[in-house]
């Protein structure tokens, strides 16, 4: 499924309602992925590369990027294609990974119910 967060207001209103989400659900981590358009120093100029960004305990962590030292700064640029986020039991256990529910559009998750991990297709692992 795909979703294509990208307004500058959108995306940072997302991620902070996201994050207020996840400060009631401690054992739940919503990993959102997308892309960010390179740098202007990128000769086609139309090129993206993908990020992975984590939200956990009312925080949002970049795992492919650097990210402010702000935590009032949003932690994905205006420019930030969020295409999908999927929900994981938490705390992470990089060797025993559980997804809940996902890939499904961010916004799903504003929904507090849907970080119970029932909604949408499930994935083993």
């Amino acid at each position: 499924m795909t979703d294509t967060t990208s307004d500058a207001a959108s995306v940072a209103a997302l991620l902070a309602a996201l994050e207020e989400i996840s400060r009631q659900r401690p054992d739940r981590v919503l990993r959102l992925v997308g892309t960010l358009p390179l740098p202007e120093s990128d000769p086609s100029g139309t090129g993206e590369e993908p990020f992975e960004l984590l939200i956990f305990r009312g925080f949002s962590s970049s795992v492919t990027h650097p990210t402010a030292f702000d935590p009032d700064q949003p932690a994905l640029p205006a420019s930030a294609r969020i295409t999908a986020a999927l929900l994981l039991a938490g705390p992470l256990n990089p060797s025993d990974e559980r997804c809940l529910a996902g890939p499904l559009p961010a916004a799903t998750y504003l929904d507090p119910g849907a970080w119970e991990g029932t909604a949408g297709p499930r994935s083993t692992g």
